[in-house]
């Protein structure tokens, strides 16, 4: 385990779940963002075993090729019609893939880019993008008037679903406000809303919707929904649109196998949204009291200024969020993630702990 400032960084050999292992010692852990558990239940596993015997680890082939997967259609379909029976989807190999594919789409149209603050990477149309800073909802207020600063034509507007390092929600109301006479692309990162928010449909359901809006949702699938891989989410023509460019017809597919497991594991879902839901119910009980977290509530993410809880928690055998983020300059942000695979034990333990570091301040 090497030391930088109040970092410490594991490096283990197996997947971390309530525990980690290290140096024969364990930890309790509340980090990561697998918020459905999905890749330590058991029954997810064996589904992915079965799958992985018909299908293989990949498919070594241009999803655009002369030879297709019936099997990417059939989940994509299953995808779309989970948040609405109004969406199409298409998969990619990563969420990464899932921001860029779109991104380059945009970037051949000739399209102006306005993005709000903390807009993930996936979603830059250059190595480096100066994003706006301060609060989400002031950014919000301005950006009609910011569309007057670009000349007439389509522009798109590139943000993120909610702030899912500080457990901040995002209000989506401003873009019923938005002029009837632009021609608008909105395209959302959803990898921390999908599988979480709404049931698990993600943010679609509190986008407004105009007709002179196209809306395009992205999305990692590899945080709750445990898969290896991204999606992207629009209107049918959109989607025919993304579909034919060189860009995706480049990309390595997302692994059939894993989209099988996905087609046959609607309980496994329904189950875990369940008992994350109420790990998140517990959580907020036993931690919100404190006055140390910043959280939105119902959201498996509690953030909090003190930073000193990480190596406090860390002698006491719990190993919590804190790296820098998105680049390795940013200050290290310090939270604690809440996921299906913990017991109602180790949340109650974390909550003890995180009582003896105020009384011990």
């Amino acid at each position: 385990m090497s030391e930088s400032g109040q970092q410490a960084v594991f490096t283990v050999d197996h997947l971390p779940g309530r525990t980690i292992e290290h140096h024969e010692k364990l930890y309790r852990f509340f980090s990561g963002t697998a918020y459905l558990g999905l890749p330590q239940n058991p029954v997810f596993q064996q589904l992915m075993i079965d799958a992985t015997r018909r299908y293989g680890t990949v498919f070594g082939s241009s999803r655009n090729g002369n030879l297709r997967l019936g099997i990417y259609e059939e989940a994509e379909a299953k995808l779309a019609a989970f948040i609405t029976d109004k969406l199409t989807a298409l998969t990619l190999s990563s969420g990464m893939m899932a921001g860029q594919v779109v991104s380059n789409w945009l970037r051949g149209q000739g399209i102006s880019i306005i993005y709000g603050p903390h807009t993930h990477p996936a979603l830059w149309h250059e190595p480096v993008v100066s994003l706006p800073t301060g609060a989400f909802a002031h950014w919000a207020a301005q950006v009609t008037d910011q569309l007057t600063t670009f000349p007439t034509g389509p522009v798109a507007i590139l943000v993120n679903s909610l702030d899912a390092v500080r457990s901040v929600y995002f209000d989506f109301d401003w873009v019923g406000n938005l002029p009837d006479d632009r021609d608008i692309t909105l395209v959302v990162d959803d990898s921390h809303g999908l599988g979480v928010l709404n049931n698990g449909r993600g943010i679609w359901p509190q986008l407004p919707k105009k007709p002179n809006v196209r809306l395009v949702v992205t999305a990692s699938l590899a945080k709750a929904m445990g898969l290896p891989g991204g999606a992207v989410f629009s209107d049918v023509a959109t989607i025919a649109e993304i579909r034919k460019t060189a860009f995706f017809g480049a990309c390595s597919p997302m692994a059939p196998a894993c989209l099988s497991a996905f087609m046959k594991a609607d309980i496994v879902y329904a189950e875990a949204g369940e008992r994350l839901r109420k790990n998140i119910r517990l959580a907020e009980e036993l931690l919100l009291p404190t006055g140390l977290f910043q959280h939105a509530g119902g959201y498996p993410v509690f953030f909090t200024e003190q930073d000193g809880l990480y190596p406090y928690l860390l002698q006491k055998g719990i190993c919590i969020y804190s790296f820098a983020y998105p680049t390795a300059s940013d200050r290290a942000n310090t939270r604690i993630v809440i996921s299906t695979f913990h017991e109602p034990g180790d949340i109650e333990q974390l909550a003890r702990q995180v009582y003896t570091f105020l009384e011990a301040d």
